[in-house]
């Protein structure tokens, strides 16, 4: 069982400040190792990084490897288009940054209540029939974050879609905020393929606390196996998943992440669920630092980091001395969250779905002296 696609969202870089910043030689060196373990299928966005992302798989990927020997998938932003000349144009750009001819999967990126109905306005799914009928285009599909509600109705409005790009792990699978199950089942009766992102929830399930790790050592879980295996594990057990979308930035991930691994047994499946159940009740703010809320922060304020030390804070209330240094060093070049002007821009553009701005007051109340 591996059915591992690299992420490129979160690739290493020279500048942490600065995430178009990539190293190019590190980027180089973890398509390589990816490509030699087996893996074929890269996935990427218009905006991902600044652009960046887009590029890097250009002068990572597509100019030093032959085209038979990867996929490529990518999207263009349903929430910022006007009408049909722009996604073209867009569109171009992304074959220009890529390096190719054409695109394995075509996506509309992130389709909610609010970027649905901007879809519909300015007919993102005929743009996506005009793509693939032209041979630019294998399968085209769209990324989402909403209710099973709304999924359903999207695709029964568009049967032309061919796949679908939910966020799903052992944290949201139950959640009722995200309904994760719920949303992959309404794939499933439709048809379409499923392809997954944030299995290790942003890195969050990659380290567990003393409870959850406990939790798995008492039901008997191997303990020989990272910590991040068993959430990739978990999404490939799905048996209607057909790609998990891993970003990853070392060799030593990829070789963990892409090697052929044993569906969960029902006990271990159980065991995971409690295990986030238990995560649920400790994790103050589940910021899986995908960074689409930044570009529109008019206070530059570096908003995934600052949530991360409020979940520190969180966990452990008298270390504010400890990540105090650190708090600092985020603010020396940056907003402070003291700084936050509660535009809400930030909130809106969170697939999360998270009060940015209220977790903002608390972390400067938190942490700045």
């Amino acid at each position: 069982m591996n059915k591992l696609g690299f992420g490129f969202l979160r690739l290493p870089r020279t500048d942490p400040d600065d995430v178009t910043s990539i190293d190019m030689a590190r980027a180089c060196e973890l398509v390589d190792a990816y490509l030699a373990a087996g893996g074929r299928y890269f996935d990427s966005a218009y905006t991902y990084l600044g652009g960046a992302s887009e590029k890097t798989l250009g002068e990572a990927l597509a100019k030093r490897h032959p085209r038979e020997s990867f996929e490529i998938a990518t999207k263009i932003p349903s929430y910022d288009l006007k009408d049909h000349q722009q996604c073209w144009e867009i569109f171009e750009e992304q074959r220009r940054r890529c390096c190719v001819e054409y695109f394995d999967t075509y996506m509309l990126h992130w389709l909610n209540d609010k970027n649905y109905i901007d879809c519909e306005n300015f007919d993102g799914f005929g743009f996506l029939r005009e793509v693939k009928a032209k041979g630019f285009a294998k399968r085209i599909g769209f990324s989402y974050h909403a209710g099973p509600e709304l999924l359903d109705r999207i695709l029964t409005e568009h049967p032309e879609t061919e796949c679908v790009l939910l966020q799903i792990n052992y944290l949201d699978w139950e959640s009722p905020t995200l309904r994760a199950r719920e949303c992959s089942e309404v794939v499933k009766k439709h048809g379409k393929q499923l392809l997954v992102m944030e299995p290790v929830r942003g890195g969050a399930l990659a380290e567990l606390p003393p409870k959850a790790l406990a939790k798995l050592e008492e039901a008997g879980l191997d303990q020989e196996q990272s910590i991040a295996s068993w959430a990739i594990r978990f999404v490939e057990s799905i048996p209607y998943v057909d790609t998990v979308l891993s970003g990853m930035g070392s060799v030593e991930q990829i070789k963990d992440n892409v090697r052929d691994k044993e569906p969960l047994t029902e006990h271990e499946w159980n065991t995971l669920l409690e295990v986030a159940e238990l995560l649920r009740s400790e994790i103050a703010v589940p910021c899986t630092a995908c960074r689409y809320c930044e570009p529109h922060c008019p206070m530059n304020i570096s908003i995934p980091e600052h949530l991360a030390l409020m979940n520190q804070l969180a966990r452990a209330p008298g270390d504010d001395w400890k990540l105090r240094p650190e708090y600092n060093r985020l603010n020396e070049t940056r907003g402070k969250p003291s700084e936050c002007i509660a535009c809400g821009q930030c909130q809106e553009h969170c697939p999360q779905k998270i009060a940015i701005p209220d977790w903002m007051k608390k972390v400067a109340a938190g942490l700045e002296q």
